[in-house]
């Protein structure tokens, strides 16, 4: 069994936020320190919530700071990020970290629409952002050109540098709930994220995820 860190970082005020993001720091390398085996970021704006909002910026820092513990995305928000600029920056902290980077793939909550508002979005379309963003990242890893015409993006670009140490790309996780969602992530062979449920359903729902495998 491994166990994993993961920072909501909450700051309570402006005039602690450099303090508050210096002790994340501090944890994180003392995670690794402790045998941890990952750490896990997440990403929210304007509230003191993630207080370092940028997670992929301050995975950058982690990345140069530890040398085996892993760095895993609680989830990036996709909506909130161009598709190409998001695999230039996940293969950069791909050979940052030597391959230690896990990418939790989330469309955002619709409780944080002021997130959508901040961004000038709104959260009737994430989960069509969110597919996109995932095709987009897909092909982009794969090397070579990327040609994309989909409904938000339209991309025509020769390939994406750096390429990712991790091939065919850092492993993309999916945020699920739903017993249905385990279910099709287990027949598509895909690792998952999770929110704190009793323990009684998260059985229900592992049983779901290994029912997909199988059906997979």
């Amino acid at each position: 069994m491994q166990f994993g860190w993961l920072t909501l970082a909450m700051s309570p005020s402006p005039d602690e936020d450099g303090a508050r993001i210096d002790q994340v720091l501090a944890q994180a390398c003392l995670a690794e320190q402790l045998g941890f085996a990952d750490v896990w970021l997440t990403e929210h704006y304007f509230t003191g919530e993630s207080v370092y909002n940028d997670s992929l910026m301050f995975a950058a820092a982690l990345a140069v700071k530890t040398e085996r513990i892993r760095i895993g995305f609680a989830v990036v928000q996709t909506p909130f990020h161009h598709p190409v600029r998001l695999a230039v920056q996940l293969a950069l902290l791909d050979n940052l970290s030597k391959g230690r980077i896990d990418v939790g793939i989330g469309k955002g909550t619709a409780y944080n629409e002021y997130e959508f508002v901040g961004h000038g979005l709104r959260s009737t379309d994430s989960r069509e952002r969110m597919e996109e963003t995932v095709e987009i990242l897909d092909l982009a890893w794969r090397g070579g050109p990327l040609s994309y015409d989909g409904r938000f993006h339209k991309v025509n670009i020769p390939a994406i540098r750096p390429k990712p140490v991790q091939q065919p790309g850092p492993p993309l996780w999916r945020s699920v709930i739903s017993p249905g969602s385990f279910t099709d992530c287990g027949r598509l062979g895909v690792p998952i994220l999770t929110a704190r449920l009793p323990v009684a359903r998260i059985k229900e729902r592992w049983a779901a995820y290994a029912a997909g495998i199988d059906a997979g």
